[in-house]
C-alpha cells in the first residue's frame, strides 16, 4: 500500500498528469483508497501493540484495570480485524454496489414456490440485520402459496460483494407442510445476484432491440394497483432476457427500473460468457443444472445447512433462515481468494 501511494503521488507531480482526466481521477481514487486502507491497518497495529504491552505487564502481577482493558480490547480488535479482512476480500470492481436478487422456484409447484418465498424471507432478514434497505421491484405470487418469481433490490455498502456468494441453485429437504401424508420432499430454487450498475458503466442497448409491454400491477403496492397499466416488461430480443418492474406508481419510473435491471443482466451475462471462455481454455468441466446446487438446507431427518463449494456447514438451520448468512459469505470469499491464488500460481 505504501508503494502504491508513493508511485501514484509521483505520477501526480508529472506535468501531463491531467491530460487524461479520466485516467488521472482513477489514480487519485486508487491513492485515496490505499491511504484509507493503510490508515486502518496502522490503527489495527497500534491496538495490537497496546494489547501486547498490557499482556506483558499483567505477567508481572494482577491488575484490575489492565484486565478490564484486555477483556474489552481483545474482542473489539478481533471484530475490527475480521471487518478489515472482509473488506480486503471484497476487491471486485462492483463489490461495493447495491445488489439485485432474483429468485425463481424449480419444478414442483406449491412446494418449490414456498421454498422460494422462504429464501426471499431469508435474504430480507439478512439485509435488515445489516440495516440495509430492501425494495421489491417485481413480485408474482404462487398459485396456492409462495412466489413464482420475485426481484428485490438490496441497498447498502458492499451489498453485491457480500451477496454474490448466493448465486446458484439452493436445495431444500424437509417434511412438506403441503403433503397430508407427511412425506419428505426435495425442492429447488435458483437465486441470481447482479450488481446495480452506476450510470458511468457503459452497456450498449439499442432501442430497436427492445420490446416494451405495459400491464396492470399484480403485487402489493396500494390503492393504485390494477387501476392503471403502470407495470413495465422489457424484452431484449437478441438475448431473450426479460426484466419487469411494478414497484413504482408511474409507468416511466417502472420503465427506468426495468432498464436498469436489464443493464445489470446484460453485464452479468457478459461476465458469465467470459468465465465460460476461460473455463474452456483451462479445461474445466462444470455441470449446469439442478444437480449442481451450491447449498443444501436439510430439515429432516436431521438439521444441517451445508455449502457444497466451501464445505462450510451449520446445524442451526433456523438461524440461517432468519438471515444468519455471514459464516457462509465469509467462507465463500476466502474460498474464492484461494482459488484465484491457486490459478495465478
Amino acid at each position: 500500500m505504501q508503494e502504491t501511494i508513493a508511485v501514484n503521488e509521483a505520477k501526480m507531480t508529472e506535468p501531463d498528469f491531467w491530460n487524461d482526466s479520466e485516467s488521472a481521477q482513477k489514480i487519485i481514487d486508487e491513492t485515496n483508497d490505499a491511504k484509507g486502507q493503510l490508515d486502518t491497518f496502522k490503527k489495527l497495529d497500534d491496538a495490537w501493540q497496546d494489547l501486547q504491552v498490557a499482556t506483558e505487564l499483567l505477567a508481572d502481577g494482577p491488575d484490575a484495570e489492565l484486565t478490564k482493558q484486555l477483556d474489552a480490547g481483545i474482542p473489539k480488535l478481533q471484530e475490527s480485524m475480521r471487518e478489515y479482512e472482509l473488506n480486503q476480500l471484497l476487491s471486485g470492481p462492483y463489490d461495493r454496489n447495491d445488489a439485485l436478487v432474483e429468485i425463481h422456484p424449480g419444478a414442483g409447484g406449491t412446494e418449490a414456490q414456498d421454498w422460494a418465498s422462504m429464501l426471499l424471507r431469508m435474504y430480507t432478514r439478512w439485509a435488515q440485520n445489516r440495516h440495509f434497505n430492501v425494495e421489491t421491484l417485481d413480485y408474482l405470487a404462487g398459485d396456492e402459496a409462495g412466489v413464482k418469481s420475485v426481484t428485490i433490490q438490496i441497498t447498502g455498502h458492499n451489498a453485491y460483494g457480500l451477496l454474490r456468494s448466493e448465486k446458484g441453485i439452493h436445495r431444500l429437504v424437509r417434511i412438506s407442510p403441503f403433503d397430508s401424508a407427511g412425506r419428505r420432499h426435495t425442492s429447488f430454487a435458483s437465486v441470481d445476484i447482479m450488481p446495480v450498475l452506476n450510470d458511468d458503466i457503459s452497456i450498449k442497448i439499442r432501442p430497436e432491440d427492445l420490446r416494451v409491454d405495459v400491464y396492470r400491477s399484480s403485487g402489493a403496492g396500494g390503492q393504485h394497483i390494477n387501476k392503471t397499466s403502470s407495470a413495465v416488461r422489457i424484452t431484449h430480443l437478441p438475448t431473450g432476457i426479460v426484466t419487469q418492474s411494478q414497484a413504482q406508481r408511474s409507468q416511466l419510473q417502472n420503465r427506468e427500473t426495468a432498464m436498469a435491471m436489464l443493464r445489470s443482466k446484460l453485464y452479468e451475462r457478459a461476465q458469465e460468457e467470459q468465465k465460460q471462455k476461460e473455463a474452456a481454455i483451462q479445461g474445466e468441466q462444470k455441470e449446469i443444472g439442478w444437480g449442481s446446487q451450491i447449498r443444501s438446507y436439510v430439515f429432516h431427518p436431521y438439521t444441517m445447512v451445508k455449502d457444497h463449494r466451501t464445505n462450510y456447514e451449520t446445524s442451526n438451520g433456523q438461524a440461517v433462515m432468519d438471515g444468519d448468512l455471514d459464516g457462509f459469505i465469509y467462507a465463500y470469499l476466502q474460498w474464492e481468494l484461494a482459488r484465484h491464488q491457486a490459478h495465478i500460481s
